[in-house]
């Protein structure tokens, strides 16, 4: 019985250990922007922050995780699990579009660096009573025009990402 359970239990945990090998996986724990591209699907949006006019300060993690040590490395595993499981089982949305939690971290990363820049937290939107996301009209700034390789976004997937 004891064997048993060895044997299975040695599996999983040698399994585990070769997959965080094969995937690179302390590579994810560093702010490197090349760790994005890992993954062939996110080579586009590698590619277009390098010509990006934040190429030179601003990283992927700048842009796309919260600033504070707790908060960046939760956000970090749980858009890795998230990743993972849609890259590896092929169910994510094509193109790749960013969920509403990241599109507030997002946003709250605009307006940090660029907080100079406004007198309101939501400059355009406070007359409205409606929140406008910075990308609302700035949407190729950190990567260019969307796409993916599905070609470009369609008029609907821009407003189920903006509104």
């Amino acid at each position: 019985m004891y064997f048993i359970l060895t044997f299975f239990l040695g599996s999983a945990v040698g399994l585990g250990i070769y997959t965080f090998h094969y995937a690179e996986g302390f590579s994810y724990m560093s702010s490197d922007p090349k760790v994005c591209a890992n993954c062939h699907i996110m080579n586009s949006q590698y590619d277009s922050w390098q010509k990006s006019g934040h190429h030179h300060t601003a990283t992927c993690a700048d842009c796309h995780l919260p600033e504070t040590f707790p908060t960046k490395y939760i956000a970090k595993a749980e858009n890795g699990y998230h990743h993972s499981k849609g890259f590896t089982f092929q169910d994510f949305h094509e193109p790749i579009m960013i969920k509403r939690k990241n599109s507030k971290i997002l946003q709250n990363n605009c307006l940090r660096c660029h907080k100079n820049l406004f007198e309101f937290p939501n400059p355009m939107g406070a007359s409205s009573g409606k929140d406008l996301n910075c990308v609302h009209c700035h949407s190729s700034v950190g990567h260019g025009p969307k796409t993916g390789l599905g070609g470009a976004y369609s008029k609907r997937e821009k407003e189920a990402i903006y509104d």
